[in-house]
């Protein structure tokens, strides 16, 4: 029979990871109890009532229920000479769209712009140390995708667009620890994910799929109403049974490509702001009524959102991508652009706790970028990125306030110490953004310091610009089928086509993406 109840622990209980397993079963009087297992389901702090508990929410059953490793590898059958599907990315919505064929029996034959996971890292520390984006490999681009380097955030509200579960465990298959099958805010961390990476593309490439590195888009194979394939930049051109597309929210020109060869993509809103940086110790503060962290807690997060109104007009300004012990990184994809966003190693150890802090934003907001059609919120988000790297000077360098001077706006004649690689330099922000960005985010960050007491500080600082939360674009497509309108066998898939928002939404739209294909087009119902 399968119980489930609630135990209180102090952190170091629920913390302290080899005692973790004993602590659970002396709680629930099951130390004599060989055949009863207890599942972790989930793993939060409670801190409202000052003193900071964790509550361990537990099942109790004969048999864990949970897929082993071995049973799910082994759902990955030989496909190498099954029919094929063409995957453009290798994000998360790419490399599960591809683990999902396999398991369907299907060969996906997968091509990325950027490098392999370890390759890439030469090309991030040219961006930090040298200031050289390189722009086919770089934060975004490359194997993982953008959450590879810059967090490996496993949350997500998106339960109704597949099965949560499934993709932890998967990943879990593939060398993630088992805590994120049950923490609140699952997380894997910078350092951690690389291997993770490597070990899923072994699983595509011994099932006898296929994945192309350095191999970039540059225009599709179009007969009639249908895509055929894909020409890449050596004029290789690659034949599928379909196309699933999973280029992720910074591949600017895919959606120049679909836009100037008509195929239809629209303008969509998305968020748009800077990064702040406070220490982590006072965000710890603030969080857990303490002067030091216990030992055993992890670094606190936050999150937070306010209702401005900005010329008359309602804003949501919200947190977004929050890093407790974490650090900004610079995410640029070209030359001429400063972009930033933030990462957490796994022990989440840095003394810095960064957080984007946007706005959100449509189309109303960018009407002088209106004859560039469904790509005007991309040119806006490009125009502000140009901008940020022309006041910071031409490098990766990124313009920075301290906050309260952000919210009054004065110059910040001193900066202080920072996470961030390429260094900042002190400029006034509303050099680079609109006025309504500005005003929406001052709101903002005072509303935010009367619901943390002591988060409007100096001894904070903004980062600009935090443009690349979700894509301007999106690609549509079929709510039944997910194929395209208007192309026949073409998939958009995950962040980049507008319909995820983190590596575990994204991994379940590749999912639902392969699915949708073998339904349409291997099971005898259209061809």
């Amino acid at each position: 029979m399968v119980q489930t109840t609630e135990l209180v622990l102090s952190p170091e209980e629920a913390y302290n990871e080899e005692l973790f397993p004993s602590i659970l079963r002396d709680k629930l009087n099951l130390q004599n109890a060989e055949d009863t297992v207890i599942v972790p389901l989930k793993r939060s702090i409670d801190a409202r009532g000052g003193k900071v508990l964790v509550r361990v929410l537990v099942q109790l059953t004969s048999k864990r229920e949970l897929n082993s490793e071995q049973a799910i590898k082994e759902a990955y059958r030989d496909v190498k000479n099954a029919p094929a599907v063409i995957i453009v990315g290798a994000g998360p919505a790419g490399l599960f769209a591809a683990l999902r064929f396999i398991e369907l029996g299907i060969k996906p034959i997968v091509v990325e712009r950027g490098k392999d996971v370890r390759t890439r890292r030469r090309d991030l520390a040219a961006i930090n140390k040298n200031h050289i984006v390189n722009p086919e490999s770089n934060y975004c681009f490359g194997e993982g995708g953008a959450g590879t380097y810059s967090d490996g955030k496993l949350y997500t509200r998106s339960k109704k667009r597949g099965d949560v579960k499934r993709i932890l465990e998967i990943l879990v298959a593939h060398g993630a620890k088992e805590d994120i099958l049950f923490e609140a805010h699952p997380h894997i961390g910078t350092n951690k994910l690389p291997t993770i990476i490597s070990d899923l593309r072994e699983s595509i490439l011994e099932a006898g799929g296929e994945i192309h590195f350095n191999t970039k888009v540059i225009d599709f194979v179009v007969d009639r109403d249908r895509v055929k394939g894909i020409i890449t930049q050596s004029g290789e051109q690659m034949s599928g049974n379909a196309v699933v597309l999973a280029t992720g929210h910074s591949a600017r020109d895919i959606y120049e490509l679909l836009y100037k060869k008509g195929i239809y993509i629209e303008a969509k809103p998305f968020a748009i702001g800077v990064r702040v940086e406070h220490s982590q110790l006072l965000i710890d503060q603030i969080q857990y009524h303490c002067a030091t962290r216990d030992p055993y807690l992890p670094a606190s997060s936050y999150a937070l959102v306010h209702q401005a109104k900005v010329e008359g007009t309602a804003c949501g300004v919200f947190s977004f991508c929050m890093c407790p012990g974490g650090f900004i990184v610079p995410s640029a994809t070209a030359q001429g652009e400063v972009v930033v966003n933030g990462m957490s190693p796994s022990r989440r150890d840095s003394k810095f706790a960064n957080s984007g802090i946007v706005m959100a934003v449509d189309g109303s907001r960018f009407k002088a970028f209106e004859k560039h059609g469904a790509l005007a919120g991309m040119y806006f988000q490009k125009e502000i990125e140009q901008r940020a790297c022309v006041v910071a000077g031409n490098s990766q360098k990124a313009p920075a306030q301290r906050l309260m001077d952000f919210v009054d706006g004065k110059f910040s004649s001193q900066l202080l110490e920072t996470s961030y690689q390429p260094g900042l330099t002190s400029a006034n922000l509303n050099e680079v953004l609109p006025d309504f960005l500005m005003e929406g985010l001052r709101q903002g960050f005072k509303s935010f310091g009367g619901k943390m007491k002591g988060y409007l500080t100096n001894e904070a600082q903004v980062v600009g610009v935090e443009s690349r939360t979700s894509s301007p674009v999106r690609i549509p497509r079929d709510k039944e089928t997910l194929e395209h309108p208007n192309l026949r066998g073409l998939f958009p898939s995950g962040e980049g086509a507008g319909y995820a928002g983190g590596i575990v939404s994204a991994a379940m739209d590749g999912e639902r993406c392969a699915e949708a294909v073998v339904n349409l087009y291997f099971n005898n119902k259209t061809k």
